[in-house]
């Protein structure tokens, strides 16, 4: 299945940009201890 860039328009509260980490066989992101319990998006800015 061929990706394509999508235009995402979204409202929330507080926006972090950061980097993937590895995790074993995974990527990473780490974000505020407040966060944790909340729902959260998370969008691929480059491919």
């Amino acid at each position: 299945m061929k990706k394509r860039r999508v235009e995402v328009q979204l409202f929330g509260y507080e926006m972090l940009e950061k980097q993937v980490n590895k995790s074993g066989n995974s990527g990473r992101v780490y974000v505020p201890v407040d966060w944790v319990g909340k729902r959260v998006k998370v969008i691929l800015l480059e491919k």
